[in-house]
């Protein structure tokens, strides 16, 4: 009994003896560490054009407007697809009845959807306003494609990671160490791909024309930023 009461103890204080040096270990190694964070920033043109195209009706039944909204839709379509610098594909379809204070519908009323996608802005205006006999220009964003954003991304990346290493490099001297070792590090960096909506007077103005002409488009700049942000030991 007595033997193993004092094995019992040596186990006990063996294993305090461990974690307290497991302790004191830890400890010496956070009090060293130094956490940072470095961004790499570019701004470059929105490359692709996105353009929605809308017609409307109404009429006494939905058979009439449904097959009005039709008929614009494929005249407009046909157009589109003798050309291949603009991506077209049909949109959103809607059509509701209207009624009366009684409930009694009166009317029926359509509305249907192009929506056109291009890196040639150019091809994009001129398609727009070949078709605006058939439909209305409804709205233009921008947007940046993901293969620029990948290339921009790669490059901004590498000047991240040498911004991160000189503040590494530099704090570690400020702080009085010789070096310092990577314990810990993250590379992030934005996704501006949601499109940027264009000016609406300019696309009243287009929308309103009788005989629209091709409307120039800018894109303008959007930013993409890349961010490395984690901990170093100095040692």
């Amino acid at each position: 009994m007595r033997k193993s009461l004092a094995a019992a103890l040596l186990i006990a204080t063996a294993a305090n003896a461990a974690y307290a040096q497991s302790g004191d270990e830890s400890t010496r190694q956070v009090s060293g560490v130094l956490g940072l964070e470095a961004n790499a920033t570019k701004e470059v043109e929105q490359d692709t054009v996105h353009i929605t195209m809308s017609a409307q009706e109404q009429g006494p039944d939905a058979a009439t407007v449904s097959r009005n909204l039709t008929q614009k839709a494929n005249k407009a379509m046909s157009v589109a697809k003798s050309q291949s610098a603009v991506d077209v594909h049909t949109g959103n379809v809607s059509l509701y009845p209207t009624t009366n204070r009684d409930g009694k519908i009166t009317a029926w009323r359509g509305r249907t959807e192009l929506q056109m996608t291009s890196k040639d802005f150019g091809a994009a205006s001129r398609l727009a306003s070949q078709i605006s006999d058939q439909m209305q220009m409804d709205g233009v964003s921008f947007s940046l494609s993901r293969e620029a954003q990948e290339k921009t991304q790669a490059e901004l990346t590498n000047q991240a990671i040498q911004a991160f290493r000189n503040q590494a490099q530099n704090n570690v001297k400020a702080f009085g160490y010789s070096g310092y070792t990577i314990r810990q590090v993250q590379v992030g960096s934005n996704a501006p791909t949601m499109p940027r909506p264009y000016a609406m007077k300019a696309m009243a103005m287009s929308a309103s024309a009788d005989a629209a002409p091709p409307m120039q488009l800018e894109g303008g700049k959007t930013q993409v930023t890349v961010t490395v942000s984690g901990t170093v030991q100095m040692k």
